[in-house]
């Protein structure tokens, strides 16, 4: 027997989307508060992230990822040298 679809309004989806990009909630925390399915949630997250990604401007994204990974690589090595320096000390 097949299921028949749900339909849901823009509302809700863009209040349930706010709630996990900006409120910080998780999938599944998301579809609990609003009795919804998690993978709804996350198929309705994931749709908007997209989106916001395409009405970036060229290169951005990808750039900003780049950069905050880099940022994280040069924090441990950091970390590294500090931990050799006080070894090398002694």
């Amino acid at each position: 027997m097949a299921r028949r679809q749900r339909r849901y309004s823009p509302e809700l989806k863009a209040e349930v989307v706010k709630a996990v990009l900006e409120g910080g909630s998780s999938f599944t925390e998301a579809a609990r508060d609003f009795d919804l399915v998690p993978q709804t949630v996350h198929n309705w997250v994931t749709a908007e992230k997209k989106k916001r990604d395409a009405d970036r401007p060229a290169g951005t994204g990808g750039r900003e990822a780049e950069l905050e990974r880099r940022i994280q690589e040069l924090e441990q090595e950091n970390e590294f040298l500090k931990k050799a320096a006080a070894f090398f000390a002694k």
